[in-house]
């Protein structure tokens, strides 16, 4: 399944899986640890390798959830029922097994904790990986930049990093998290099930006035529709970073 590679950021490195644990009944959470792992910016990705015994091989890339913790780094995994890798990650591969790895990639879609803008994230679904890196490497370094989480899910069963989101909105005055849900509510909220729109990022974003760095992650079209809200309300294009997959 893997194979030894000589040091480098963009070469394959031998990862052992480390630690495993459900994120929601779809997706699961894999702790890697990495030798020689180079570090990396919150925000960057990781490209997977799985080669068969006959040869055939398939790579797939996936956000750091992760803060910068030495060798060691977190993947947040969506299993897709007909993929070819998810299925593999999320119920095959087990603690101590090898899986080969190659990063970190990417230098745009990165927060870095000197920039002292206000940050407001948006993420959709899956989306919430590389968000929340950067929610962590905020806390880890100390860092008092205000930071807004927008938060779209389905329902409140799909909310990755539930628990942990909830204690660090609860002890940390500097992080807001608002969560959306699209298709059904938690009993007894006051907000109907509706899709992210004007209204919900005008009030828990910050203002265009503000000047913020502006993060939004998810599938295509939520990302486009997402950054034209944040156009049309006034934000610079320029400070409107985005990913998307599918």
């Amino acid at each position: 399944m893997a194979r030894t590679a000589v040091s480098g950021r963009l070469t394959w490195r031998v990862a052992e899986l480390a630690e495993t644990a459900d994120l929601t009944a779809s997706a699961r959470r894999l702790v890697f640890d990495v030798p020689g792992w180079p570090g990396h910016l919150p925000g960057q990705h990781v490209d997977l390798r799985l080669t068969a015994e006959d040869g055939y091989s398939v790579q797939r890339s996936y956000s750091i959830s992760s803060a910068p913790d030495g060798d060691r780094i977190e993947l947040a995994v969506q299993r897709v029922a007909d993929g070819e890798v998810s299925p593999y990650l999320c119920d095959v591969l087990a603690a101590g097994d090898q899986i080969e790895l190659r990063g970190p990639v990417g230098g745009w879609f990165v927060w870095r904790p000197a920039d002292q803008a206000p940050v407001t994230l948006v993420a959709g679904g899956s989306g919430i990986a590389p968000l929340m890196a950067m929610i962590r490497a905020r806390a880890a370094e100390g860092s008092r930049v205000p930071f807004r989480l927008v938060y779209s899910v389905r329902t409140p069963d799909d909310v990755y990093f539930a628990d942990e989101l909830r204690r660090r909105a609860r002890e940390d005055a500097g992080l807001d998290v608002k969560l959306v849900y699209t298709r059904r509510t938690p009993e007894g909220s006051p907000e109907p099930p509706g899709r992210l729109g004007v209204a919900t990022i005008n009030t828990y974003a910050w203002p265009a006035e503000f000047t913020p760095n502006c993060f939004v992650c998810g599938p295509t079209g939520f990302v486009e529709t997402v950054s034209d809200v944040l156009v049309a309300l006034g934000h610079d294009p320029r400070r409107i970073r985005t990913e998307r997959f599918g």
